[in-house]
């Protein structure tokens, strides 16, 4: 892997993470318009690493929140830490269960199914044309309300759904309020993405590190770390003002397109 395809994935990688746009369908896409041919492959490292990048973005944006989380759970009086905490675990087990049980189906929708992809951008952008239209009820996030954001989040697992876009579309729709909706969002991927990178580790043991080019590898890191930085400040800032319409109409153009070149 070259510097140059280092960056452009780095920066994709951050970016799509969290924007509401699907990095898997736009994967997809990418791949169909090179003819076919699969992305350059680079040993798992790479991918381990973008995805540690995204990971330690979210902690760095959420840095007060979660150190506020870690301190309150050791507080007697605090229950309401401990029951965050609590509603973040809920919200991961519907992923982590399609992740562990449908995993040979899951990897089969990958690759060149771009039917799927046009279809699935289009849902989305449906979501987030109701998002921007949904009343703020300020509804905070209970049990039932966490699981069921889970529940959307391992739907976002189809390539052209997307993650950010569909747990904060549901949020939203339930009836919590705009700054909630982004904070438990984003909240809730980050033991995700560790789980995922431990797995992945565990289950390729030292196959993993390959041979260790270091500058690709520390270019996508940091192009990821810091776009993935300033992707999710920009994503709570339009959570906020109402403006994920505008995905959604990105989202929609480029599903048709998907479906266009689908069946041509």
């Amino acid at each position: 892997m070259s510097f140059w395809e280092a960056l452009l994935l780095g920066l994709v990688q951050g970016l799509t993470e969290f924007l509401p746009v699907s990095s898997s369908g736009h994967l997809t896409l990418f791949t169909a318009l090179l003819g076919g041919e699969t992305l350059p492959e680079e040993n798992l490292l790479f991918t381990i690493l973008v995805h540690a990048a995204t990971a330690l973005a979210t902690i760095i944006v959420f840095r007060k929140d979660i150190f506020e989380l870690i301190h309150g759970i050791f507080q007697k009086n605090n229950t309401n830490a401990r029951h965050y905490v609590g509603k973040i675990v809920l919200s991961m087990l519907p992923a982590v269960a399609v992740g562990l049980f449908f995993e040979e189906e899951i990897t089969a929708l990958f690759g060149s199914n771009l039917a799927l992809v046009g279809a699935m951008l289009c849902i989305t952008a449906l979501l987030l044309f109701f998002t921007d239209g949904a009343n703020e009820k300020q509804q905070s996030i209970d049990y039932k309300t966490a699981l069921i954001i889970g529940i959307a989040q391992a739907v976002a697992i189809l390539p052209g759904i997307s993650r950010s876009g569909a747990t904060i579309a549901t949020a939203l729709l339930i009836g919590a309020t705009r700054p909630e909706a982004a904070r438990f969002s984003f909240l809730m991927v980050i033991p995700l993405i560790l789980g995922s990178m431990t797995k992945t580790l565990l289950d390729n043991g030292a196959s993993v590190f390959g041979t260790v080019n270091v500058l690709p590898l520390l270019t996508g890191f940091v192009a990821a770390l810091l776009s993935g930085v300033l992707a999710c400040t920009w994503m709570i800032a339009l959570v906020k003002r109402s403006k994920l319409s505008y995905f959604g109409a990105y989202c929609l153009v480029v599903g048709i397109i998907a479906s266009i070149i689908a069946w041509t």
